[in-house]
């Protein structure tokens, strides 16, 4: 568990390198800023594409097996990127990126899914959810500090060989069968009765919604409290470091608070909807309160969103790992992910297309807004009782 939640955690590391290297590197290589809002976008054509298909060479050839493919692929992308003298060479470098890193979730979903019961899959998600939200926190820091002392190139160089040094902890760790590839007595769904499900498609609307909100304040966040808000960089910085953290902080706590309710006899169905409610609710209010409410009350929504953000986290895999099961959870979070990860294609882009066109960010938070209704209801309303899926009975 520990080991797949370092996996994430660098996942989100070395996916963010760029932008905190961006300046420098479009100082050194003479870039335009049309050059490199392509390659802050080419990550996620790579991620998104392959999504997909990971999942199913997961259940193919066995999770433990793809996740440290993918982990040594992305790690040899960050490590070449250090290297790179054109747009074209760092174009490819961030395809190859994001085709790595694709690999992450479906594994890390087949393997939980395997070894971890149902009372059990939210302190799993919570551990693993801290994982990836700390890493944009920890890289921007971390990888900023050097980068000012010893430039862009090494940092790469040297994040590239941390990444790649996890194998030799993954390589004794012992996986069952039914992680590994190998036959088990439950033959696996085909995937068009995966692609049948309800619970796929309205999970995965509500994972595209949630991401469109966090994916927008990911990208727009720094920029927006500076420009229109004013506060300095550095305050910036720091409000931004803790708004992460909470929400990192938070997905610990529910997945905890989770298995602990669920194993007093709550139902796992009643606990993960209850909290997706309470995000999309939350967020739809934060979302008006970050743009309409003095500076103050301003960044007290902000920190809000960011810990209903956190609450939502782990419940975002765990569900679709308790409706896929171990037979099926590669291939069905392939495609969960898969559309959750477009919104990280749109959020950023749609927003700098409303910006700049009002001049301001209201109808960017209206966006926001009407999408966390929609998640709303894909949760509440499209999405059926969350318990695992009867394969047999449902082939038959």
């Amino acid at each position: 568990m520990l080991l797949v939640s370092a996996a994430v955690f660098i996942n989100y590391i070395d996916r963010g390198n760029l932008a905190t290297a961006a300046p420098l590197i479009q100082d050194e290589l003479h870039l335009s800023a049309s050059e490199l809002g392509v390659l802050l976008s080419a990550f996620y054509y790579g991620y998104v594409l392959v999504m997909a298909p990971a999942g199913w060479l997961a259940e193919r050839y066995g999770a433990h097996r793809m996740l440290a493919i993918g982990v040594a692929v992305w790690s040899a992308a960050t490590f070449l990127t250090g290297f790179a003298t054109s747009f074209a060479t760092l174009l490819a470098l961030r395809l190859l990126l994001g085709i790595g890193e694709s690999a992450a979730f479906p594994c890390a979903s087949k393997l939980l899914a395997h070894a971890v019961e149902v009372t059990r899959l939210g302190i799993a998600n919570g551990v693993m959810s801290f994982g990836y939200l700390l890493g944009p926190a920890v890289g921007t820091l971390v990888g900023g500090l050097l980068m000012t002392q010893f430039g862009w190139r090494p940092v790469f160089i040297v994040f590239g060989c941390l990444s790649i040094a996890w194998l030799w902890p993954w390589r004794s760790v012992a996986i069952g069968p039914a992680a590994t590839g190998h036959a088990s007595d439950q033959p696996p769904p085909a995937l068009t009765q995966i692609l049948r499900q309800r619970a796929l498609w309205g999970g995965a609307l509500g994972l595209f919604s949630a991401n469109y909100s966090f994916y927008f304040i990911l990208a727009w966040l720094p920029f927006y409290l500076v420009k229109a808000r004013g506060f300095s960089v550095g305050n910036m910085a720091w409000i931004a470091s803790w708004a992460y953290l909470l929400n990192a902080v938070s997905a610990l706590f529910i997945g905890w608070l989770t298995d602990r309710s669920i194993r007093a006899g709550r139902s796992p169905n009643m606990i993960y909807k209850s909290i997706m409610v309470l995000n999309h609710v939350g967020a739809i209010a934060c979302m008006g309160g970050v743009l309409l409410l003095p500076t103050t009350g301003s960044i007290a929504a902000l920190f809000v969103y960011e810990v209903l953000a956190g609450l939502a986290s782990p419940g975002l895999f765990a569900i679709p790992q308790i409706f896929a099961g171990p037979q099926a959870a590669g291939r069905w979070v392939g495609v969960h992910n898969t559309v959750g990860g477009i919104a990280g294609l749109v959020a950023p882009a749609v927003t700098g297309i409303l910006v700049d066109r009002s001049g301001q960010f209201a109808l960017a938070f209206g966006l926001a807004a009407a999408v966390s209704a929609v998640g709303l209801i894909a949760w509440v309303f499209v999405l059926p009782k969350v318990a695992p899926v009867k394969w047999q009975v449902a082939a038959a």
